[in-house]
C-alpha cells in the first residue's frame, strides 16, 4: 500500500457478501440465533449457500464497509485485509478500489478461497450472518506496513478479526506503531457474541491501546457484564478517550471522561435493512473526527450514513454520501 496521508485505515475482514430475504422458519431450520454472526466451516457454507434464495453479491466486512463509507463522505481511506486469487478475491478487490479505497494487500496464491458471509434478512430487517472467514485467517502481522499505519491520522481495527491468532498480532503490531507516530487507535466490538468470546481481552485492547471505541447498545453492555446501558456508559467513560455508543432508533451517545453528547438517530421513511448500519455509523463519525468537526457534528454526519444504509438492501451506499450530507447539514 502507498505510504501517502490517508484519514483512517481499516483493518478487518476481506469478505463477500451474499444477502438473500428469508422467515423465521429458515433460520429455525438451520438452526441460525437471529441477529447475530456465526462463524461456521466451508461445508456449513456450501449447505447454506445451495440452501437460500436468490442473492446479491457485494463486498462488505465490517471496516471494509466503514472504509468504503469514509470514501464515500470524501475522505481518504485505506483497507488492510486479506483475499485469494480467486473469483471472489477479484470481486472484492474490484469493489474496495472502485468505491475510492487504497487496497494493496498481496493476495493469497493458496490456502483457504476467500471469505464470504451468508446474510439473512428477514421482514423486519434483522439481518442474520453466517461467516465463513475462509482467506481471512492468513492476515498476519507481516500484512501490516508501519508505513502506512504511521501515515494514517487513525487505525481502525475490526472486532470480528480478533478470532484468528495471527490477526491478534497484526492488531497489536498496528496499534503500537499508530501509538508509537502519534496516531489514534479505533475499535469496534462488532458483535455481543465477539465480546462474549474475548471479553477479557478486549477490556484489556480497550485500556492499552484504543482512542475511539465503537459500540452498539448489546456489545456495551457484555463488555463490562452490566445489564443495563446506564450502567455500561458509566463503567465505559474514563476507559478510553471517546466511546461512541449507538443505540438504534433512540441514536447515539459520543461519551467522554468529562462530557456525554446526545445525537438523535437520523429519520428514515422505510427501514429495509439493518445491515452496515454501525458501519457507516462509525464512517460518518471518523470522517467528521479527521476532518476537524466536533463530537457532536461526527456523530450527526454518523446517523445520517447510518440513516442511508438501513433504507436499503445491502452494506453500501447507494447514494454518494457527500451529497447526502451536503443536503443534510444546510
Amino acid at each position: 500500500m502507498t505510504a501517502k496521508v490517508l484519514d483512517v485505515v481499516g483493518i478487518g475482514n476481506a469478505i463477500v457478501d451474499i444477502l438473500s430475504h428469508a422467515d423465521e422458519a429458515f433460520l429455525a431450520a438451520h438452526g441460525m440465533s437471529k441477529g447475530t454472526m456465526t462463524l461456521i466451516d466451508a461445508e456449513r457454507a456450501s449447505a447454506l449457500y445451495r440452501a437460500m434464495g436468490p442473492g446479491v453479491e457485494s463486498s462488505g466486512g465490517s471496516a471494509g464497509n466503514t472504509i468504503a463509507g469514509l470514501a464515500s463522505l470524501g475522505g481518504k481511506g485505506g483497507f488492510i485485509g486479506k483475499v485469494n486469487n480467486d473469483q471472489f478475491g477479484g470481486v472484492f478487490r474490484h469493489d474496495i478500489r472502485a468505491a475510492g479505497v487504497t487496497f494493496e494487500t498481496p493476495p493469497s496464491e493458496d490456502g483457504p478461497p476467500t471469505a464470504r458471509c451468508l446474510i439473512f434478512v428477514t421482514a423486519d430487517a434483522q439481518r442474520t450472518m453466517q461467516t465463513y472467514l475462509g482467506a481471512c485467517l492468513e492476515l498476519g502481522p507481516e500484512d501490516i506496513d508501519p508505513a502506512v499505519i504511521s501515515h494514517a491520522k487513525v487505525t481502525y481495527l475490526e472486532g470480528y478479526l480478533w478470532d484468528p491468532p495471527q490477526a491478534k498480532k497484526a492488531f497489536i503490531k498496528a496499534a503500537e506503531i499508530a501509538r508509537k507516530a502519534g496516531r489514534k487507535v479505533a475499535l469496534t466490538l462488532s458483535d455481543p457474541f465477539c465480546v462474549d468470546r474475548h471479553r477479557a481481552e478486549f477490556q484489556d485492547l480497550v485500556s492499552r491501546h484504543v482512542d475511539i471505541l465503537f459500540a452498539n447498545e448489546a456489545e456495551i453492555c457484555s463488555l463490562w457484564e452490566v445489564d443495563s446501558f446506564d450502567e455500561a456508559l458509566q463503567a465505559t467513560r474514563g476507559k478510553c478517550e471517546i466511546a461512541a455508543l449507538t443505540r438504534s432508533a433512540k441514536g447515539s451517545l459520543i461519551v467522554t471522561a468529562d462530557e456525554t453528547q446526545v445525537i438523535d438517530a437520523a429519520p428514515v421513511k422505510h427501514v429495509v435493512d439493518t445491515t452496515g448500519a454501525g458501519d457507516l455509523y462509525a464512517a460518518g463519525f471518523l470522517y467528521g473526527y479527521t476532518n476537524g468537526k466536533n463530537l457532536f457534528d461526527s456523530g450527526r454526519i454518523g446517523a445520517i450514513a447510518a440513516a442511508e444504509i438501513i433504507s436499503h438492501f445491502g452494506a453500501r451506499p447507494q447514494t454518494p454520501l457527500t451529497e447526502l450530507l451536503l443536503a443534510e447539514l444546510r
